[in-house]
């Protein structure tokens, strides 16, 4: 049977290879994860610490091996910015912004894939020391703060839910299953740090979720604007793209390839209610008002993308992750959207 995600996007096989299964997570104190150190391809580059690769003008860097001297620009976020999608690292946004702006003024990628708001931000305060020099932060983010608010409540915690918690918490209890054992209490007994209410289990509703998004979002971008003024750094926050919530019709590629990654894990299934564009454009509304509450520019990249792009052009491999062409014309329409 002919895959179009195999035929289309070869280059997600590299993805898969390390950074997609969850046997090769590379578990970190306080960050949780990160990627492989060290991982060679034609696809995808990482440095000792995890950093992919940037490639500008005649040079290639990162945070964990060649930072640039002088001043340098960072693009922050998730897996959208690591770049999962690119045919190379030259292609992901921090590399194709490089491009644009020039070889003196390198950018760099300090995407962490499934890292939500909490942990783009600590991956920052947690390496911020090998770029002492930053000009420009562009934060390029919000979807996955959304999309982990649709997880039951008991996962939320003070800081919001996060990739791979149920598997992370599930383990925590049975390790106090066994020192309630080792304590001299029963088995029944010991189990019942299992049990968990109806309110527990419930899973918030849209407002909620958007509400709680918002607030996340926001809470970390205030400390965001404080490093960065700190810093003398320029702050933007960008709502990422979501193919819904750019157009209602993919392109031909896209729609072949949606609809045979529907057939492994529905994603209308899995987010539901947020995947609609018109919930797109309320979550864009409430995250713009946090902003200038904050005094940070905000752009929502959706209409933007929208307007930009014809019905034939295909921007994604799946409905967040980019392919060539749709990283190209982000980081054009980032470029444009900056001040110099």
């Amino acid at each position: 049977m002919t895959s179009y995600r195999d035929t289309l996007t070869p280059q997600m096989g590299q993805y898969a290879e390390r950074f997609d299964d969850r046997a090769e997570i590379r578990w970190m104190p306080y960050l949780m994860y990160f990627h492989p150190v060290d991982h060679r391809s034609a696809v995808v580059n990482t440095d000792g610490l995890g950093f992919r690769l940037a490639q500008g003008p005649g040079a290639t860097a990162s945070a964990g091996s060649q930072v640039p001297g002088g001043p340098v620009n960072l693009v922050a976020g998730s897996s959208t910015v690591f770049g999962i999608g690119a045919s190379s690292d030259a292609n992901t946004l921090a590399s194709r912004l490089w491009d644009l702006y020039g070889a003196d003024r390198p950018w760099l990628n300090f995407g962490g894939r499934s890292h939500n708001s909490t942990q783009e931000l600590l991956l920052f305060t947690l390496y911020r020391h090998l770029v002492p020099q930053i000009d420009r932060i562009v934060l390029f983010s919000g979807f996955n703060d959304l999309g982990l608010a649709r997880l039951p409540r008991w996962m939320q915690g003070d800081d919001g839910a996060f990739f791979n918690c149920r598997e992370y918490y599930e383990q925590l209890d049975e390790l106090r299953i066994k020192q309630r054992r080792a304590a001299g209490l029963s088995r029944r007994h010991a189990r019942r740090v299992l049990e968990r209410t109806a309110e527990d289990l419930a899973v918030p509703d849209l407002d909620e979720q958007i509400g709680a998004a918002v607030e996340r979002t926001t809470r970390h971008l205030e400390n965001w604007r404080l490093l960065a003024d700190g810093l003398g750094a320029r702050l933007t926050f960008v709502l990422q793209p979501l193919a819904p919530w750019v157009r209602e019709k993919p392109a031909p590629e896209e729609e072949l390839i949606f609809a045979e990654l529907d057939e492994i894990a529905d994603f209308g299934q899995a987010y539901g209610d947020i995947a609609r564009l018109e919930v797109g454009r309320r979550y864009a509304a409430e995250l713009s008002a946090g902003c200038q509450k904050l005094g940070v520019p905000f752009v929502d990249m959706n209409p933007l993308l929208g307007r930009a792009t014809g019905p034939a052009d295909w921007l994604f491999v799946d409905r967040i992750h980019f392919t060539d062409h749709g990283h190209d014309v982000v980081a054009r329409l980032l470029r444009s959207h900056l001040e110099d």
